[in-house]
């Protein structure tokens, strides 16, 4: 079995249409003493997946087309095209050197109110309570969200990694975002098989999604409580607000605003904005070590 020779059929063809990638198409005519594998063509010739265009240098080979004309005769059509991102490498014959391919999105959560935009413009915030000073229980507002979707090819399933940052928030400023403003939200991955060179290659194609929160992942919670504690010893006492109709004190119906010693934060007979607590709930990860950056 062998190839006797192999020409090039002219005209090659050029195609770009307006806001689309070019794309270019060769043939070649190839004479063989009889049938010969497919593979055998494409290995004479020299064209593979990621080979360039011999004119068009930003061109591509992406598909390879190999037809018996008749006994003797076999025709080779290669398509070539534009690489996502303009990164050769993503054209790579073997699925395991091609680079991530990034992708965004945005999207809206729910979060708990605690302020609210006072007057005209976006420079006066206040806390979302009401005249007696209590934040409203369960109010929620939408908050906009950034998804990054990281899809790449792995030779195993990465399950030590999708154990180690899924839920975890970032520990530095990553991307667009400053520390615990980006948490992963989960880690996929399925089986794919593809053949180069005549060789079958197993591997997992995994997707990482990201999300991305202006206010963070941390809890904000009003430091109010039903106890406080005594600045010495630290004992627990039952908080206390003062009863206009008996002029006394009496214990509170409703959590009241504490200090950040624990004790209570407004006098008997006085009122205020509780403060507001931030609690990391989640671990924190090195996002630029796991998952990088995109390429531009």
């Amino acid at each position: 079995m062998a190839v006797q020779s192999y020409r090039e059929i002219l005209p090659r063809t050029f195609a770009h249409k307006l806001g689309a990638a070019p794309t270019a198409q060769i043939k070649w005519s190839v004479t063989v003493s009889e049938p010969v594998p497919h593979q055998t063509i494409l290995n004479a010739i020299g064209i593979f997946h990621g080979t360039p265009h011999p004119e068009y240098s930003y061109l591509f080979c992406t598909n390879a087309d190999v037809t018996e004309t008749d006994r003797f005769h076999v025709e080779a059509v290669y398509s070539f095209e534009l690489p996502k991102g303009s990164d050769p490498q993503q054209l790579a014959a073997n699925p395991l050197a091609r680079p991530d391919v990034w992708s965004f999105s945005t999207g809206g959560a729910q979060v708990p109110a605690l302020v609210y935009y006072d007057g005209s413009g976006n420079g006066n915030r206040k806390p979302l309570t009401n005249t007696a000073g209590d934040y409203f229980e369960g109010l929620t507002v939408a908050e906009a969200e950034v998804r990054a979707t990281i899809a790449g090819n792995r030779a195993a399933f990465p399950s030590a990694l999708a154990a180690a940052v899924t839920n975890a928030v970032n520990d530095s400023t990553y991307l667009f975002g400053a520390k615990h403003t980006w948490q992963c939200s989960g880690i996929s991955a399925s089986q794919q098989s593809e053949v180069v060179g005549g060789v079958q290659i197993n591997y997992w194609q995994v997707t990482a999604e990201l999300v991305y929160r202006a206010t963070g992942h941390n809890l904000l919670l009003p430091n109010i409580g039903f106890h406080y504690v005594t600045s010495s010893g630290g004992a627990k006492f039952r908080t206390f607000v003062r009863d206009f109709d008996t002029n006394r004190d009496v214990p509170a119906a409703t959590p009241q605003p504490l200090d950040a010693n624990g004790s209570q934060k407004y006098t008997s007979g006085t009122s205020g904005v509780p403060d507001i607590l931030e609690r990391r709930v989640y671990p924190e990860v090195n996002f630029s070590s796991y998952f990088g950056t995109p390429p531009f």
